[in-house]
């Protein structure tokens, strides 16, 4: 020890003892448990090699940034996840957030699109435009985009398991346009694995699931270079209670088993690994959720160089969404949600994403009405332009506790990861259940101490009020159901259903055999063909995923 540091350690513990006499040392924990201590200082971040890892934003391993410049240079991307009955309400709504300012669209699927059925499956009834907006046919995109140039906008979908079909129906609308697809940007969620952990939105078994994501990284790479393949996306199992250490740890695990279906297709992992990118879930835990980023980056980085052999710096890169977290808003004092809102947006900034949504402060009552929407747009505005956390690159960077917690959280992270790699890597761990299992106690954890009072949740379990909801709540519209079965009946009377016929063969011959599926996709949309019936083919030569069975 040198002398120096002997003289910051007797200085804590003069300090120590004064906190002491007056007891006042912390009594909070983090959020995987570890003490929190009264105060962090030199010694707690003294570790030479992790600050000399740690480089300068836009350097490896990115902990500060994946850009030199950060925000001085852009802002992040404002997105809000939007999406619901039909494709004319869609539009409407798509509109009006462009009109306000928004810089991208985050479309939302209804449940039947997400998981393969037309709007008139007996097993959509009750589900169509609920959850988002219902596309049968590639008709129902052209609706959504009426008006909108896709060369002037930046497009995420939130999709998976039918992800390359909506992605070669965008392609077909470029094409309509007059847009290449090589002008195309946005991103397809397309990530299978965490639907069978947590979200359920899955069709077909793991092993062909993830031959369409191969399918797409290679169809992109030749094809439409400027789009994100994938979002690896943490978002869903923080929503289900993981924590945040899980979080990332679970989601690199599920992103290296794609980038390992990438490489067993042929593929150089520099030829889609720039494009690939993430989407998580930024909480309450202000200075927890700043490290994690800062820890994840440095993880991902040195995963791709080490393990992958990546040598492009951009498939070191972790660039990714992020959104607040829905999951906190509650429906009791619903305005209590705009200023959660405000603070968890503000800890993502500060920890460093490219694009980032808002949740609306109605969204735990129904749908978010536009004045709610606008404002969790203004929100971002504000932070951008009025409290000048932008002025500086990394502004949290230094903090004893941030740096603390920065290197707590990379070792915890990467000691969950190797423990998923025993088990035979994210597949093995999601078939087994061990993950689901992870996600399940977390959260039973959470629930034991909400409903205790250890965890404190205003307005919920403490500070409550008798009170009378008097927000303006969205509508529903009843008839969504109706109108979408009206297009299907009159698409089918004025394609031409032979030609329909013909491509549906096509993508049959080629999902038995080993080609890609894209090009014969993009056939079959063209076609009009609706993904119910796309999806049908698939199911009759992939199978359908048992869940039930298989746990």
């Amino acid at each position: 020890m040198t002398a120096k540091e002997k003289e910051i350690r007797e200085a804590r513990k003069r300090w120590e003892d004064k906190v002491l006499s007056k007891r006042r040392f912390s009594t909070h924990k983090t959020e995987w448990g570890e003490p929190v201590k009264s105060l962090y200082g030199p010694d707690d971040i003294s570790d030479v090699d992790y600050l000399s890892e740690t480089g300068f934003p836009g350097e490896f391993p990115y902990v500060r940034g994946i850009h030199p410049d950060m925000y001085l240079g852009r802002p992040w991307t404002m997105r809000q996840y939007s999406g619901f009955a039909t494709a004319e309400e869609c539009n409407r709504r798509y509109k009006f957030l462009l009109e306000t300012g928004q810089t991208g669209l985050s479309v939302a699927f209804d449940l039947p699109t997400q998981i393969g059925y037309n709007s008139d499956h007996p097993l959509s009834q009750g589900e169509v435009g609920k959850a988002g907006v219902a596309v049968d046919s590639l008709k129902d995109m052209e609706l959504i985009f009426d008006g909108i140039p896709l060369d002037q906008v930046s497009t995420a979908m939130t999709i998976n398991a039918p992800a390359a079909i909506l992605l070669a129906m965008y392609v077909a609308l470029g094409e309509q346009q007059g847009i290449p697809s090589s002008e195309l940007k946005g991103t397809s969620q397309n990530d299978i694995l965490k639907e069978y952990t947590v979200r359920g939105t899955f069709i077909f078994p793991p092993k062909p699931a993830v031959r369409l994501i191969a399918d797409m990284f290679a169809y992109c790479h030749e094809h439409v270079p400027k789009w994100n393949t994938i979002s690896v996306a943490g978002y869903h199992m923080r929503e289900a209670g993981c924590s945040a250490i899980e979080e990332i740890a679970f989601t690199f695990a599920n992103a290296a088993a794609y980038v390992e279906a990438g490489l067993e297709a042929g593929l150089e992992v520099d030829d889609f690994a720039p494009r690939m990118s993430f989407l998580f879930d930024t909480h309450n835990k202000f200075f927890e959720e700043v490290a994690k980023y800062r820890a994840a980056r440095r993880i991902w980085a040195e995963l791709m160089r080490d393990r992958f052999g990546a040598k492009n710096p951009k498939s070191m890169m972790l660039r990714y969404h992020t959104q607040t977290a829905g999951v906190s808003l509650t429906a009791q004092q619903p305005e209590n949600n705009i200023v959660r809102v405000a603070f968890q947006a503000l800890a993502a900034v500060l920890g460093g994403p490219q694009s980032l949504a808002a949740c609306s402060f109605d969204e735990a009552l129904a749908l978010p009405t536009e004045k709610a929407v606008r404002l969790s747009l203004r929100t971002q505005q504000l932070i951008l332009e009025e409290t000048g956390v932008t002025d500086t690159v990394d502004p949290l960077g230094g903090s004893y506790y941030v740096e603390h917690l920065t290197k707590d959280m990379y070792n915890r992270i990467k000691a969950l990861m190797a423990k998923i790699d025993e088990l035979g890597g994210a597949v093995a761990a999601t078939e087994t259940g061990y993950i689901q299992k992870q996600i399940e106690e977390s959260a039973r954890r959470y629930q034991r101490e909400v409903e205790s009072g250890e965890k404190v949740v205003v307005g919920v379990n403490k500070y409550q009020i008798e009170e009378h909801v008097d927000a303006e709540i969205f509508k529903f519209n009843p008839d969504v159901a109706r109108l979408q079965k009206e297009k299907l009946d009159r698409l089918r009377k004025e394609r031409d259903n032979e030609a329909v016929a013909s491509t549906l063969q096509g993508v049959r011959r080629a999902a038995q055999g080993d080609e890609n599926l894209i090009p014969y996709f993009l056939d079959a949309v063209k076609a009009y063909a609706t993904i119910g019936e796309i999806c049908d083919v698939l199911r009759e030569v992939f199978g359908e995923y048992d869940q039930v069975k298989t746990l």
